[in-house]
């Protein structure tokens, strides 16, 4: 198997996920930045609540799994 790296499908996998998870949260933060002030304050509360439904549901999980 002489197969190079930049044939491989997760080598590209990788890479493109990286991408995504470092430029997704700079759009988001750059189309925050561009709503008028009533559509901010929503915005950045709705992203503090989901923030924090998402960190207690990761939470449970791990103590889910300690548990069996």
């Amino acid at each position: 198997m002489t197969e190079s790296i930049i044939h491989d499908k997760w080598f590209w996998f990788t890479i493109l996920s990286v991408i995504v998870i470092i430029v997704l949260p700079l759009i988001i933060v750059l189309f925050l930045i561009q709503l008028p002030d009533e559509l901010k304050l929503v915005s950045m509360i709705a992203l503090i609540v989901i923030w924090g439904v998402v960190s207690g549901y990761k939470d449970w999980v791990i103590a889910r799994r300690k548990e069996t």
